[in-house]
């Protein structure tokens, strides 16, 4: 149901009045504590993901489906992009800046994985919970109580996730992001997005700030979301820089792992938007939409995000690649095998309850143990828990892999055969 134009203005305005104080602090070139240049650039990082998210989704209306889901998803990560390509620039001319941009991107995409997947999956069971506890007919395939299923279509994400995962484990092998692996990723994602650019135009079922958005007449509408857009874009590449050093600042202050500091603060602030619009699509029983806008994500931090963090790194002066030291690599292979593992989980087009509790567990459970020989063995379970699904579930291979191409009708329904 959308929102009156008065409380869909009230909260794009409230978005913008929290970041006020930080484009404010930026003009005038206002420096104070770490900790304060957390909080107040961390509030704009976050206000103005709310405001790409609410413009990305309006933004629907005139983009095909599939391709609206991947610029939603890509829009939606902006501010944590504008992080990590700071970090990435300024590692250039200061090497000890190297290990927080690969902290923030191993992070961002865990943390999709081990706590986005299940929480939408979560919400959506709670929302079928009600609903049939309310006595309502089920009126949506996607969602049942102990399962999500998503549309075929979203086969175009699991197959370049596939190959970007896979390409992903030679990192740690060269202990360096460079220029070539640049070109794969960057070509990779180009190739996703001429992809789902050849899917048909659906219809988008909107809510809140973006149904109201896309009630407007379409030039309206288009000039609005545009602004939107480019406000939104000037804030957070405005705030990236102070929040990213307000980060390793506060760490070094109050004595905390700055690595672990920037590798999950950072991406939950900026994740937090597209994590909250995910759960409203699941609460309203549209899980299997939340979910692809996730898998989406997931697709473009394994391609755009990891193949613009080399290029970065040379625009801010630094030589040959981003050099990767033990503890990087460590997590980039843990961050590869948890991919590997989401990815058979869902190749069938399936998530259940197991599945979200055991991607959930893993994911916390890596923290009370740092140590190496424990966390590589997490990356072992990892990849020994794939490889058995994508053995019991190797059918769906040649289907995902025939998905890569277009022909000419892919749009399909849910599928609800059973495993």
């Amino acid at each position: 149901m959308p929102a009156t134009r008065s409380t869909t203005a009230a909260k794009i305005g409230m978005a913008f009045a929290v970041a006020v104080p930080a484009v404010i602090m930026r003009l005038l070139g206002v420096h104070v504590g770490p900790e304060v240049e957390v909080v107040v650039f961390g509030a704009a990082v976050v206000a103005t993901a709310f405001l790409l998210a609410w413009a990305a989704e309006a933004a629907q209306l005139d983009i095909s489906g599939s391709l609206a889901t991947a610029v939603l998803a890509l829009i939606a990560v902006l501010p944590e992009y504008a992080v990590d390509l700071y970090f990435s620039y300024s590692a250039g001319s200061d090497p000890s800046r190297a290990q927080f941009a690969a902290a923030n991107m191993t992070g961002s995409n865990r943390l999709l994985i081990g706590i986005g997947w299940p929480l939408v999956a979560f919400v959506a069971f709670a929302a079928y919970k009600r609903r049939r506890s309310n006595g309502e007919a089920d009126t949506d395939e996607s969602v049942s109580a102990d399962e999500v299923r998503m549309a075929p279509v979203r086969r175009i994400e699991l197959g370049f996730l596939a190959i970007a995962s896979a390409y992903a484990f030679t990192v740690p092998f060269t202990h360096t992001l460079a220029v070539y692996d640049s070109v794969v990723l960057l070509s990779l994602f180009g190739l996703y997005l001429w992809r789902v650019a050849k899917e048909e135009q659906t219809e988008p079922e909107l809510i809140g700030v973006s149904a109201a958005l896309g009630e407007l007449p379409q030039r309206q509408r288009r000039i609005v979301v545009s602004s939107l857009f480019l406000a939104a874009a000037a804030i957070v590449l405005a705030s990236a820089e102070p929040f990213a050093n307000g980060l390793v600042g506060t760490g070094a202050r109050l004595g905390v792992d700055q690595f672990l500091l920037v590798q999950w603060l950072a991406p939950l602030a900026s994740e937090a938007p597209e994590l909250i619009v995910a759960c409203l699509f699941a609460w309203r029983l549209r899980a299997g939409d939340a979910l692809g806008t996730l898998l989406s994500s997931k697709v473009n931090q394994w391609t755009l995000l990891v193949g613009s963090l080399p290029l970065a790194y040379l625009a801010g002066g630094g030589s040959h690649g981003l050099q990767l030291d033990a503890r990087q690599t460590e997590e980039f292979f843990l961050t590869s095998a948890q991919a590997l593992l989401a990815l058979a989980v869902v190749i069938d087009l399936r998530f259940n309850r197991r599945e979200a509790i055991a991607l959930l567990a893993l994911f916390v459970l890596q923290f009370p143990f740092p140590s190496t020989t424990v966390r590589m063995a997490f990356s072992a379970a990892y990849m020994i828990g794939a490889i058995g699904i994508l053995v019991r579930r190797r059918r769906q291979i040649p289907v995902v892999a025939r998905s890569l191409w277009p022909t000419r009708s892919s749009k399909a329904p849910i599928e609800t055969t059973t495993r």
